[in-house]
């Protein structure tokens, strides 16, 4: 029998110890789907916010849904520093039991918009939606790039990064006038000049930078925080905040001074936190988050999409609306399909 409940407090769930286990730090976790994450920012990101734990559990078999309360119905208990939301099960043969038990009991809501989510829980969720009687979308929002290591080195992957990139480090770097350090340990100093290098950028205001600065002194205390800085002359001109957990490099943010940018120190500090992460931390795999930037292309292999997912109870009267224009799509859809067909077939 499965049983559903929603922490509301997510101190309490901490006290769970199954909990505590699957959503804490872990040689396999992630940040994003930690407890002390999700409580902070729960607290200072979304400070009156509905913020909950869904769990289903089958005996020893957890699943596990950050969710938000909103007057709409559901949300992703996440903000633009998330780089994904996801279901976290910690049985792979009963997560689909699982998830249409979560899945039912979000029904009273009569909404479910969860993005940006990864493929695999994407559709996993949206199969349970599916079960459980709920009607909606699963749909590509954005881009997530990444780079698989498979083992090599630093020297390795460099070699076969875009000669212009390649050729840009070496005559920048070999002019010896921005140096560059990285540091593991939080640095109040460090953290001003990040912040000081970030409004001089090309970069939008920073959403919450309370927020960011408390994440980055509980990575520091973990062992976790990857900070690298470029300075000119003793003056801080380009900073980056990256973290290492699971085997993976986490991009959280980079940002240059736009006046130093003939200098190029933030291609430079870029490559010495690659080397560093691949040949001193040995990750796996690096993340660039989300966002379809050009400039990632020159540092990643790879990108996949995310996906975001809309669904929405038949019987919620104040969903109609909403599955009217999903019924409109639809058949708009079905008909641009009969049409190329028969386009294709005339000539």
């Amino acid at each position: 029998m499965v049983a559903t409940v929603y922490h509301a407090d997510l101190a309490e769930a901490q006290a769970d110890p199954v909990l505590a286990a699957l959503l804490g730090r872990s040689p396999t976790s992630t940040p994003f789907d930690r407890l002390d994450w999700l409580s902070l920012l729960a607290d200072m990101c979304l400070p009156g916010a509905k913020c909950v734990i869904a769990v289903a559990r089958d005996g020893d078999a957890v699943a596990t849904l950050p969710l938000c309360r909103t007057a709409e119905g559901f949300a992703p208990l996440g903000t633009w520093y998330s780089f994904f939301v996801r279901p976290v099960c910690n049985d792979t043969d009963r997560a689909p039991a699982l998830l249409a038990a979560l899945a039912r009991s979000m029904a009273p809501a009569g909404a479910a918009r969860l993005t940006p989510m990864p493929e695999r829980e994407a559709e996993a969720l949206a199969a349970a939606f599916r079960a459980s009687g709920w009607i909606g979308t699963l749909e590509p929002c954005d881009t997530n790039y990444i780079l698989e290591l498979n083992g090599r080195s630093f020297d390795a992957y460099w070699a076969a990064r875009p000669g212009a990139l390649r050729e840009t480090v070496r005559r920048k770097g070999g002019k010896g006038i921005v140096s560059l350090r990285i540091e593991t340990t939080f640095s109040e100093a460090d953290w001003n000049a990040y912040e000081a290098i970030y409004a001089r950028s090309w970069k939008p205001e920073e959403g919450n930078p309370a927020f960011l600065c408390a994440f980055a002194m509980a990575e520091a205390e973990a062992g976790a925080l990857r900070m690298g800085v470029a300075e000119i002359d003793g003056e801080p001109v380009a900073a980056q905040f990256w973290t290492v957990e699971g085997g993976t490099a986490w991009i959280h943010k980079l940002a240059h001074d736009e006046a130093s940018r003939k200098h190029s120190p933030g291609t430079l500090l870029s490559a010495a936190l690659f080397r560093h992460v691949i040949d001193v931390d040995r990750v796996r795999t690096v993340d660039f988050g989300t966002g379809d930037n050009p400039y990632k292309r020159d540092w990643m292999e790879a990108a996949r999409p995310r996906y975001a997912l809309a669904f929405y109870r038949p019987a919620a009267i104040s969903q109609w609306p909403q599955l009217a224009k999903l019924a409109a799509r639809r058949v708009l859809k079905r008909r641009r399909a009969a049409h190329l067909v028969s386009r294709q077939s005339a000539v």
